[in-house]
């Protein structure tokens, strides 16, 4: 059986770019299309040429090999000719494979945003199609407000669709720009506008305002469009865009898809699709959404202990993919939910074989357990737990022993009159009987503790020197003033290895004392140095 073609156009350069809180600079752009070139996509949008310097410097040279490199801007102005339009010429001056106009297809918009007529809208978007073939370019029409616009006049929204393939567009996408419409009211409408143009010129750009996105790009496939727009991470304008790395896989794995159309992302690729993700997010200076489908830390995590159990004999039991089909793992967590099928599984991963039967799991359980109770949460502390499990189980070497810590925090004014806080921290261990002291000051208490407490660990010193501490996070529970405090806090090294470790006090520096030591422990357990 022969699959339909199906092409996945990226937008996170352009309406991407939108998004609170995100401003790409010259190398991300270039960065991030080289990533969405290795992933498959067919189409990348760079963003509106002549709209910043960013832009405007970015399209001087496509920087895409295998993936079609697209300009976003407007249709010509009305009452203005498309060979003095200042937009249209910088969309044609772009380096560019393709070009996408952005078209009003919504009679209101037209009257209100335009102020043009009907008719002078309908001539912008012919014009400007033609200008963009005439350069040897490819042409797509992005009708904006599509959906609303068809509701409020159908007629005048197919014409505007219409008019843009008549005048030669590859694609004529439909865009529900302000992400309200429903699944079914988008299957239907693109099933009628199917009935005018062939579905294999018809796209579809999706707004997750209510949290449709992905779900409304699925219904336009099933009604006929063939290209899908979307953004990585559903990145986008206010609640984003259709999320291309749910969709992906989605096309690539659901059988009743992938049996009917194939994209030009291979099994390989798909197999780097979460990196992919976190190295988006990394770009972005983000933690990586955890609870993202295919590729967050929990999509393939359980700490109930019965799907603990089902999980080890089949599975298929509880998970609808392959992890590793999406470059993902599979994690059994370790919590107050979990049972001996939990501990044996997360055992496993960690490298520390027990058998079921070994009654010091039980111990270990009880000890897991008793701990949550306190405060501790081990699901999202992984270095925590192996080193809790070694100490139960035998098998974890004493490098350090902390004699004691102090920290003191000063407030006061520095050589400028400035009012200023000030941290030192002195920290001291005994190492195979030699007593080391350490102080140092940080920004702020903690920072000053961790400084001391790594500033010389001895004939240890060497296998830290790479340490570093990425994300530190607090939850106050259990009460007011008096509350308990725990502490996660996140390293990693120079192998890109990253682990998390936790702890627990009523007193907040203590509870971070406790975190970093483990941290500590842990790096030189890995590091060989026992």
């Amino acid at each position: 059986m022969t699959r339909e073609r199906l092409y996945l156009f990226d937008t996170t350069l352009r309406d991407g770019a939108q998004t609170t809180g995100v401003d790409f600079s010259l190398e991300d752009k270039r960065q991030i299309a080289a990533l969405l070139d290795r992933l498959g996509v067919d189409y990348v949008e760079g963003g509106y040429p002549g709209a910043n310097p960013v832009d405007t410097k970015f399209f001087e040279h496509k920087p895409t090999k295998r993936a079609r490199f697209a300009a976003f801007g407007m249709t010509k102005r009305p009452g203005r000719s498309v060979e003095n339009d200042p937009g249209v010429a910088a969309l044609l001056a772009a380096d560019a494979d393709a070009i996408v106009f952005v078209a009003k297809s919504w009679d209101y918009h037209v009257h209100v945003a335009l102020g043009c007529t009907l008719e002078e809208n309908l001539e912008s978007i012919e014009a400007s199609v033609r200008a963009a073939l005439n350069a040897g370019r490819e042409a797509m029409i992005d009708c904006e407000h599509f959906f609303d616009g068809y509701k409020a006049n159908p007629d005048y929204a197919l014409s505007c669709a219409r008019t843009a393939y008549e005048a030669g567009a590859r694609w004529i996408v439909l865009c529900d720009t302000n992400g309200g419409t429903l699944p079914d009211e988008v299957e239907r409408i693109v099933g009628e506008v199917a009935r005018v143009i062939p579905g294999d010129r018809l796209g579809i750009h999706a707004h997750n305002d209510t949290e449709n996105a992905v779900a409304n790009s699925l219904a336009a496939l099933r009604a006929g469009a063939r290209q899908i727009q979307g953004a990585l991470n559903g990145l986008g304008e206010r609640c984003g865009n259709a999320n291309l790395i749910s969709l992906i896989p989605t096309l690539f794995l659901k059988p009743e898809l992938n049996e009917r159309f194939e994209t030009g992302v291979t099994g390989e690729a798909l197999s780097e699709i979460s990196k992919v993700s976190r190295t988006f997010d990394e770009l972005l200076n983000r933690a990586p959404n955890r609870y993202a489908p295919y590729v967050g830390a929990s999509a393939f995590a359980t700490k109930a202990g019965i799907h603990a159990s089902a999980l080890a004999k089949d599975t298929r039991t509880y998970e609808h993919v392959r992890p590793e089909s999406v470059g993902n793992t599979r994690a059994i967590l370790v919590s107050d939910q979990a049972g001996k099928s939990n501990l044996v599984a997360q055992l496993a991963q960690l490298g520390v074989e027990v058998r079921a039967d070994d009654p010091r799991l039980s111990f270990l359980l009880d000890e897991v357990k008793a701990k949550e109770a306190e405060g501790y949460a081990y699901e999202g502390a992984d270095a925590s737990f192996e080193l809790l499990a070694r100490r139960v189980l035998g098998g974890t070497p004493v490098f350090f022993e902390v004699e004691g810590f102090s920290v003191n925090v000063e407030r006061k004014f520095n050589a400028s009159g400035a009012l200023v806080s000030a941290s030192q921290a002195v920290v001291k261990i005994v190492i195979h009987g030699e007593t080391l002291i350490s102080a140092a000051e940080g920004n702020g208490p903690v920072n000053a503790l961790d400084l001391a407490l790594r500033k010389d660990l001895g004939v240890y010193q060497r296998y830290i020197e790479d340490l570093e501490l990425l994300d530190y996070r607090v939850r106050v529970f259990q009460g007011g003033t008096d509350a308990v405090t725990r502490v996660l806090i996140e390293f990693g090294d120079s192998s890109g290895a990253r682990w998390s470790t936790v702890g627990v006090s009523g007193n907040i520096i203590d509870a971070s004392f406790q975190a970093l030591v483990d941290a500590i422990v842990y790096k030189l357990i890995k590091s060989g140095a026992g």
